[in-house]
């Protein structure tokens, strides 16, 4: 079984409550490909962080709005 990916984001969410925004829209505005922000949205690939900061203002919100991140089980 494959592991969950450890980022998680709202990407697609945020596209669809700012007009329908497409994902070339979305690309263009941060300086990527559409490529990039599919696999972006389907967890398949993580942004760098200054991509990540882009995308959030983007839809004027936090980092934190857009991306969530599970921290593995600490070891005892």
């Amino acid at each position: 079984m494959a592991k969950a990916p450890p980022i998680t984001n709202r990407i697609r969410e945020l596209r669809e409550a700012h007009d329908g925004m497409s994902q070339s829209a979305l690309a263009e505005a941060i300086g990527v490909t559409r490529q990039t922000v599919i696999a972006i949205e389907l967890g398949k690939y993580s942004p760098s962080l200054e991509s990540a900061f882009r995308i959030a203002r983007v839809f004027d919100t936090d980092i934190e709005a857009v991306f969530g991140w599970e921290s593995p089980p600490r070891r005892t």
